[in-house]
């Protein structure tokens, strides 16, 4: 199948949606489609068979994009539309493959020349925005509405998460096949990494989140935790890899503020391909996460890799992880640095819900698992195409 796939992020970055972007990328080459990708232009080169990347005019006024709804992301939103409509003029595509709001181009595109759309869908968009602009909750209504015609004019919809899944299943008829994501160890070489311990001189409990540190992680609550048993636990070490150089800047001024502060280590982020070698160094992985309802992509990195995981106890893990495989707490400093120092005083727990976690990602969540979904969904796709293109001819 020809497909056009909308991508508007920069692409291709070591980040959660260009990571799962280049992942099924790499599976639809692998099925024997022809893709042509419209992405932003930032980005890394990115090489596969059949696939070609096109960006849209470099703006230099426009640098360094992050994640979620920004006056830059919106700015190169439109642009990707009209370039996107001057593709579908001429592509004659079976299908439009759009991630996150490309949807709304992919909507538009359907309406003027029927080319059918599958949602690829990490989040509701309308609680996202307002999420990050509270101030814009009087517009949550509208914003669902739109959300939900996108929806239901898809061919079919791609969530990353069961919860997801089935919050718009109630919304649509259309197939609904959901793509989570993976261990990113799967498919990367364990190189070497930073070596922490002897970089950072440490030598105790090393506590490791990796990610970046927008709000929605949970960064606050993560600092103030560690405050909390710093005293409790004095050899152990909390170690923050990724950021970029104003969130670090701020997150590393707030830390010398809480007790145990001289503990806390900001390492930047650190390539994808040394992830292996980076969570293989910590005794403790953390996901202290605060809102959302898609499963961080590194949750799953951190079952691969064998190390005991302790994460806030609401649906953005809980939909993947359990206590028998990690270590779960309410989203307050308290009960959080509490469940953290009884992983800091118990290694044999540790280890039993670290091997526990790396069966259940060698079981369920390998890049072989996720290409049979895509297979399915794309074989399912094939058919739909074919019998809409046969009764238009029929009709004709």
């Amino acid at each position: 199948m020809k497909i056009l796939l909308l991508a508007p992020e920069p692409f291709y970055l070591d980040r959660g949606t260009p990571i799962a972007v280049g992942l099924l990328l790499r599976a639809l080459a692998e099925r024997g489609d022809v893709v042509d990708v419209l992405t932003y232009h930032e980005g890394m080169e990115f090489t596969l068979p059949n696939v070609s990347l096109h960006r849209i005019p470099r703006m230099p006024w426009i640098r360094s994009i992050r994640p979620g709804l920004s006056l830059a992301k919106i700015l190169c939103d439109i642009v990707l539309a009209f370039k996107a409509l001057r593709f579908a003029v001429r592509g004659n595509y079976g299908c439009i493959h759009a991630v996150e709001e490309s949807v709304f181009i992919a909507l538009f595109l359907k309406c003027l020349f029927r080319i059918p759309y599958v949602y690829d869908m990490d989040s509701l968009l309308s609680r996202q925005i307002v999420d990050a602009y509270p101030r814009l909750k009087f517009m949550l209504p509208l914003l669902r509405g739109l959300e939900r015609i996108a929806v239901r004019n898809a061919d079919a919809v791609a969530p990353v998460c069961r919860q997801l899944a089935d919050e718009i299943q109630k919304w649509t008829s259309a197939r609904v096949c959901i793509l989570q994501d993976i261990s990113l160890l799967d498919i990367n070489p364990d190189t070497e990494a930073i070596p922490i311990r002897d970089r950072l001189k440490i030598d105790g409990t090393v506590i490791l989140y990796v990610g970046n540190l927008e709000f929605y992680q949970g960064i606050d609550l993560l600092l103030q935790s560690f405050a909390h048993i710093a005293d409790s636990a004095p050899d152990s070490y909390l170690v923050i890899a990724g950021g970029d150089d104003k969130t670090i800047a701020a997150y590393k001024a707030r830390s010398k503020t809480y007790n145990g502060g001289d503990r806390v280590h900001f390492i930047g982020p650190q390539p994808v391909r040394q992830l292996g070698g980076l969570l293989s160094q910590a005794d403790i992985l953390v996901s202290p996460r605060i809102r959302g309802n898609n499963t961080p992509m590194k949750i799953y990195s951190y079952l691969h890799s064998g190390r005991v995981i302790l994460a806030t106890a609401l649906p953005t893990h809980t939909q993947v992880l359990d206590e028998e495989v990690s270590a779960l707490a309410d989203p307050d400093f308290v009960a959080f640095g509490e469940k953290m120092l009884e992983l800091i005083d118990h290694p044999d727990l540790r280890l039993r819900l670290g091997e526990a976690a790396r069966r259940k990602a060698e079981e369920e969540h390998s890049y072989s698992r996720l290409k049979q979904q895509i297979r399915s969904l794309y074989g399912w796709l094939d058919e739909h195409v074919s019998r809409k293109s046969l009764a238009a001819s029929e009709a004709s």
